[in-house]
Formats: structure tokens, sequence, C-alpha cells
């Protein structure tokens, strides 16, 4: 849960500062919907330039940020003569086209006052998800922070269906934070903290740390405020601070008019450590930023195998295939009461597997020829879930 973001800490305790973000070059910062447009729609220009104040001061000497932006559909609210946010796809896409224009404008001119350019770049799932794609926009990304501007990063919502929708720029946040290998990622909101319940209840406490799991044990997560021009919620911070953690970059919890404060190290809010150190990043992706195409359903033995042993899995050990992939799509893998247990890429058509499910990869190549001597999906492209 979060409060309102009214009752503000120091921007110091005792002279303590997070030396996880003092010591942090590269940052990407989070900001939404709602903490950058009214109530009604339309952009507040003293949120924005508050924001951008905050970012503009932790860059230069070496130090590099990158700000995902929320806002383009809020902000084409009241050009449009729209009340709300918009439930239907098309009419969200239009919101969208024209606050996009609005919202760029907007950050353009304010950081140009402290004589930075920014770079505008809008992605879809597929453009952090299929490996050619996000290779390009790792390239642009670090072409536009070579050359000192600040990239502003958003969800294409005027291309994006659906299908291939973040669903809210929490998630694309953390994945644009491995992407670019940041050493910390910074999430502004209208709340100020994770809070263990309801903050108006005298019972809750902001809790200043998470270092695990158990630390979230007992937490009541709420989802998106009442504003209305958002998507997300705490539900989908707490998400993204464990995808970002997982791959070893701390995160920082807190709202919107706390952004300086935070970023200078400031024990505002909340600091998620990070969990481990940064693993593969070609499993990261794997495990957090594609979206699986089918199903394998695994037996018992196949299961242990790849989930026990870390095998490869074979045609052996599957019993039905669900969905319509082609080789190289992600699948998840599951068990017998069809929990999924690992992701993989998967190496045969979804046309081709139902007549080699059960079969030896010997049997396989001696019937069909040495093509089909092949595992489905190689234990080099699998990860456990």
């Amino acid at each position: 849960m979060g409060t309102a973001a009214g009752g503000a800490e120091p921007t110091a305790q005792n002279g303590r500062v997070r030396e996880e973000v003092t010591a942090a070059r590269r940052i990407v910062v989070k900001i939404g919907s709602s903490s950058l447009t009214t109530p009604a729609g339309g952009l507040a220009d003293d949120r924005v330039t508050a924001l951008v104040d905050a970012l503009a001061a932790r860059t230069g000497s070496g130090r590099e940020v990158v700000l995902v932006s929320s806002g383009a559909i809020a902000a084409g609210l009241a050009p449009l003569g729209l009340p709300r946010r918009p439930r239907d796809l098309a009419t969200q896409q239009a919101a969208a086209s024209v606050g996009q224009g609005l919202l760029i404008g907007r950050y353009a001119a304010s950081f140009a006052r402290h004589g930075l350019t920014v770079g505008q770049v809008l992605l879809t799932v597929d453009d952090v998800t299929r490996r050619a794609h996000y290779r390009n926009a790792y390239r642009t990304l670090r072409r536009l922070l070579d050359l000192r501007a600040v990239p502003i990063v958003n969800e294409n919502d005027t291309v994006a269906t659906e299908e291939i929708r973040f669903g809210d720029n929490d998630r694309l946040a953390a994945l644009v934070a491995a992407l670019v290998h940041a050493d910390l990622l910074v999430l502004l909101s209208d709340v100020d903290a994770l809070w263990t319940g309801n903050p108006a209840s005298p019972s809750a406490t902001r809790i200043p740390e998470v270092r695990g799991e158990e630390d979230l044990a007992g937490v009541e997560i709420g989802g998106a405020g009442r504003a209305g021009v958002g998507t997300g919620g705490m539900v989908t911070k707490v998400e993204a601070a464990r995808i970002a953690t997982g791959f070893g970059i701390p995160v920082v919890l807190t709202a919107a008019p706390l952004a300086a404060a935070a970023l200078a190290g400031a024990p505002v809010g909340t600091l998620f450590h990070p969990v481990r150190r940064r693993p593969t990043a070609r499993l990261f992706w794997l495990a957090h930023a594609t979206s699986p195409r089918g199903r394998l359903h695994l037996d018992p033995g196949a299961v242990q195998a790849v989930v026990g042993r870390r095998k490869s899995l074979l045609p052996a050990g599957i019993t039905a295939v669900d969905g319509a992939f082609t080789a190289g799509d992600p699948v998840d893998l599951v068990d017998v009461r069809g929990a999924p247990v690992a992701r993989g890429l998967v190496n045969y058509d979804a046309v081709e597997l139902p007549g080699l499910l059960g079969r030896s990869t010997s049997e396989l190549a001696a019937a069909l020829g040495p093509g089909y001597e092949r595992e489905v999906v190689h234990r080099d492209d699998l990860v456990l879930l």
C-alpha cells in the first residue's frame, strides 16, 4: 500500500545516505501518469518542471539518466474532450497519438532549460522480447547516452495491441533498466513508499527496505489509485522491483515530489535490495520479457529431468502440445497439473510436434532423418520459473 506524498520526509536522516543510490552511474527513472497530469487530463507543468529539475541535477560527470514516462494517454484526454481514460483500445490509441506529442514537447522544453537534449524512444513488447529488436533498442539507447542526450521511453500506445502491450510502464521500466544495465531503478508515483497496509490505519508502517520475499510476507498490496488516469498500482511496482532486483539492480520506490531527495540518496520511500548477482542476460529476457506462444505438457519424468537435473527437453517426455508457435518462439513447460515449471525456446513448429511425442530421438532420427535427432528445447535455452 502507499499514501499520498504530503508527509514528505527530510532529505536525509541523521546524515545517512543510501550508497546504492549515490554510487549509481546509470539510472532509470519511471514516473506514472497520475504524477504528471491533472485528474481531468492534461499535463501539470509544475510537476513536469520539478521532475526535470531533479533529473537534470543527476546528469553529467559520467552519470546517465533514462526516463521511462507514462502520461501520453492521460495528456491526450483534455484536448480530445474525453472526461476519463477510455476503455476501448482504439480511443486509447487516439488519445496517445495526441498526448505523446504534447508530452515529449513539454519534456524537450523543460530539459532545454538545463542545456539537455531529449530523445524519444517508443517501444512495444516485441522490441524487448525478440532478440534482433532488443539489440536495436539497446543500440539506440546506448547511442543517445553517448551523445549526452536523455532518452525518454514510453510504450508505443498508438500502435500496440492487447496482445503486444506491456500492460503497465512499471514492467517496461524494469526491462529497460536491465536492457541498459542500469545501476539503479527509481519508481516514482503518487505514493511515498511501500506500507504494511492502508496508511490510514494506525497499525500500518512504512517499509524502509526490502531484502527478500520474507520482508513482503503479510503486506497488503493495493491496485491502481483512484485518479483513474494510470494502469498500474502498487502490485505492478512490487513486481517491477522483483524483476529488477532479480537482475541485480537496486530499486527505490517513492513519490514523485520526493524525486530529488531519493536521487540524492536520502532514505525516503522503500529500497529494494538486489537479491542476487546479475544472471545471464539471455535467460533474464527469456524469463521476464517474453510471453509464451504455447505450452508443452511434460510427464513427471521429464519434469524431474528439466527441473531437477537441468537437462534438455526431449520428445519422449512430452504428453501434449497447446498453442500455435513456430521454431524459435518461447513456450512454457508445464507439469501434470498444468503449472509452468520452465520457459524455453522451442526447436520445432507446433504442427510438427504431435507426431513426435513419446518417441526417442534415436527412433525419430531412424524414421524421419538425422534432422529430428535434436532436443525440443535445449537446456541452454531454458530458464526455470
